[in-house]
């Protein structure tokens, strides 16, 4: 009895450690959101007073608090209120993502049912894995040229057009549909259903998971897209959200702070409702053999 009551006691106090080191690293992942909202409601003068010595470049230390001594609206209310560029780039941020969920939506979904099931796969398959492990920096000039050479620069096609054909999407859904019985597909050819029909009323909805995981996924991606507006958008009314506010000042810190909380609530509310299917995504990616 004694020695089973020393286990028990020995094993609270690793959970509560275990607890407690849990805790602190979810504070620590937690604190940039923390950081931004505490942020977004200071008032100038105590960001001034916290952040002044990076602005001023006097080589002194910032200082931070979790709460703000003066809550304020001000800043939130100079961003809905008073700045009308952020809603047009929000906008645009929305514009540029659904386009881009659409075509692949269109165009990703069918060629990864076509990578999964039928037998030219193989080598095509290989050259999408190759340009998916290529970063946006080595397809720049190619891109660059062909959209120059379709007059698409400086319109939000720009952005639309390569976003639909991005790999990721395409080799996340694939493995979903590797996953459907080949005995399923050949039963419904057997009671006279086309290939249309099997893709349509098989493999979408078993695929389902995987489809949504990878939309999330690309969601998260294109809405937080930089380098390609800034390669391919020069005028500032086609620019996405992720571009709002380059110089943060002294005085704009916390319209900055605002807008940033502005800008991760779209993101975490598709997170937060997709959160289950991108779980299985990450392991369809990470996990198969490819």
């Amino acid at each position: 009895m004694k020695n089973s009551g020393r286990a028990g006691r020995a094993k609270k106090r690793k959970s509560i450690i275990l607890s407690v080191l849990l805790g602190m690293l979810t504070f620590v992942c937690c604190y940039p959101i923390i950081f931004l909202l505490a942020g977004s409601f200071m008032g100038t003068g105590e960001l001034s007073e916290n952040l002044g010595s990076m602005f001023q470049g006097n080589g002194g230390y910032a200082s931070w608090t979790l709460l703000p001594f003066e809550p304020t609206l001000r800043s939130w209310a100079e961003v809905v209120l008073d700045t009308p560029g952020f809603f047009v780039m929000f906008w645009n941020s929305m514009k540029i993502t659904g386009g881009i969920l659409l075509g692949q939506a269109v165009f990703g979904i069918p060629a990864a049912w076509g990578f999964a099931r039928y037998r030219f796969r193989r080598a095509l398959f290989f050259l999408y894995i190759v340009m998916m492990m290529m970063p946006f920096q080595v397809m720049m000039l190619s891109d660059y040229l062909i959209i120059k050479e379709m007059h698409l620069m400086d319109t939000l096609w720009a952005v639309i057009l390569p976003g639909i054909f991005s790999t990721l999407p395409v080799f996340i859904i694939s493995q979903y549909f590797k996953e459907i019985p080949e005995e399923i597909l050949e039963a419904a050819r057997i009671d006279g259903a086309g290939e249309t029909g099997i893709f349509l009323r098989i493999g979408l909805p078993l695929g389902k998971a995987g489809i949504i995981s990878a939309m999330v996924l690309q969601f998260l991606e294109c809405f937080n897209m930089l380098e390609q507006p800034m390669t391919f958008l020069k005028k500032q009314s086609l620019w996405p959200l992720s571009m709002f506010q380059p110089q943060i000042t002294a005085e704009t810190a916390g319209a900055a702070f605002a807008a940033s909380v502005f800008t991760l609530l779209p993101a975490i509310w598709v997170f937060a409702a997709g959160y289950e299917f991108l779980e299985s995504g990450i392991q369809a990616y990470y996990g198969s053999n490819v």
